[in-house]
C-alpha cells in the first residue's frame, strides 16, 4: 500500500504518467496498473483520465492528503528503525534560497561532521518553492526568509539576518542610501524572488524605484554583468562575504533605510520528525543562540 501511495503521489507531483513512473523507477504500465489497485482497493475514482492525466477527482485530492501524512509516517518508521541500528544516517533535502547559500555550509558543515553517515541535497529554491516543498512532502527543510504564511503550519529557527550592499565599480565603500543606489545602473534579481520584493519595498521606502535593464533568478548572472565594469548590484551581505567580489569592485553597506530580514531553518510542524531532522533542527538552535 505504501509504494502505491507513493507513486500516487510522483503522479500528483508530476502531473504525467511517464514523468511520475520515472521519477519512481518504475514503469509506466506498473505505475498505472498501481494507480488502478489503489483505486479499487478504496472503491473511488482518484484520478481523471482522457488522452492523457487530466487531474485528481475530489476524492483523489483527499486521498493525496491522507497519502501524504502516511508515507510522512512510514519514512519516520523506517528511518527510526534505522537510526536504531546505525546511528543518525538519513538524506535531508533542503531547499536554500540563492541569497543564503554562501552560508548554508554554517548548518550543514557542522551538522555532517557530528553526523558521518549523513547525507544532504542543497537546492536552490525560492522562498515560495521551498514551503510548497516542505507541504507537498518533496523537501524535508528549507532555509528561507522567516515569518511567511501559515506560520503555525511550520517551525522556525533564526540562524542569522539578511542585510544588504550595493555593488559597482570603485575604490571605497562608503556607506550609501537606497536612494542614491536607485541611480546606478542595476542589474537584479527577477521581481517573483522573495529578495527582490524586499529590495523593491526598500527602495520606495526611501521615495525610489529601481529600473533595472537586467534582471535574472541567478545571482551569477548579476556578478557577470558586475565583472564588466559597467553595473551595479544590490546584493545580499553574505554574498558579498562569500565569493570574491568581481575585480575592482565594493560593496557599500546602504543606510536610510537600515533593512534586515531573518533567515532560518523552516521545516513542517509535527509532533515527531525523523531522527536526521531532529539532529538538523538541534544544529539549527546551536548556530541560532551564537
Amino acid at each position: 500500500m505504501i509504494d502505491k501511495l507513493e507513486m500516487f503521489m510522483a503522479l500528483a507531483r508530476e502531473g504525467h504518467f511517464g514523468r511520475a513512473a520515472a521519477a519512481h523507477g518504475v514503469t509506466q504500465p506498473t505505475l498505472s496498473s498501481a494507480i488502478r489497485a489503489l483505486e479499487e482497493s478504496l472503491g473511488v475514482q482518484l484520478v481523471l483520465r482522457g488522452a492523457r492525466y487530466q487531474g485528481l477527482t475530489p476524492e483523489g485530492q483527499r486521498v493525496l492528503d491522507h497519502a501524504r501524512r502516511i508515507v510522512g509516517e512510514a519514512r519516520l518508521m523506517q528511518e527510526e528503525m534505522r537510526d536504531a541500528r546505525r546511528g543518525v544516517a538519513g538524506h535531508l533535502r533542503i531547499g536554500v534560497i540563492p541569497t543564503a547559500l554562501p552560508r548554508i555550509a554554517r548548518l550543514t558543515a557542522p551538522y555532517l561532521a557530528r553526523n558521518p553517515a549523513a547525507r544532504v541535497s542543497l537546492l536552490s529554491r525560492s522562498s515560495a518553492e521551498i514551503r510548497h516543498g516542505l507541504a507537498a512532502q518533496e523537501l524535508d527543510a528549507g532555509v528561507t526568509y522567516l515569518g511567511g504564511a501559515d506560520p503555525g503550519r511550520f517551525e522556525e529557527i533564526a540562524l542569522w539576518t539578511e542585510r544588504y550592499r550595493l555593488v559597482e565599480p570603485g575604490t571605497t565603500a562608503e556607506p550609501l542610501t537606497w536612494a542614491e543606489a536607485a541611480t546606478r545602473p542595476l542589474c537584479l534579481l527577477t521581481p517573483e524572488m522573495q529578495n527582490r520584493q524586499l529590495i523593491d519595498a526598500h527602495l520606495a521606502e526611501a521615495g525610489a524605484e529601481a529600473a533595472a535593464r537586467v534582471e535574472s533568478n541567478s545571482t551569477i548572472a548579476l556578478l557577470s554583468h558586475l565583472a564588466t565594469g559597467d553595473w551595479a548590484a544590490i546584493l545580499a551581505e553574505a554574498l558579498c562575504e562569500g565569493f570574491a567580489l568581481p575585480p575592482g569592485c565594493v560593496a557599500h553597506p546602504l543606510e536610510a533605510p537600515v533593512a534586515a530580514h531573518p533567515v532560518g531553518l523552516v521545516v513542517v510542524q509535527r509532533a515527531l520528525h525523523t531522527p536526521s531532522l531532529r539532529a538538523l533542527i538541534a544544529q539549527a538552535h546551536r548556530l541560532s543562540e551564537r
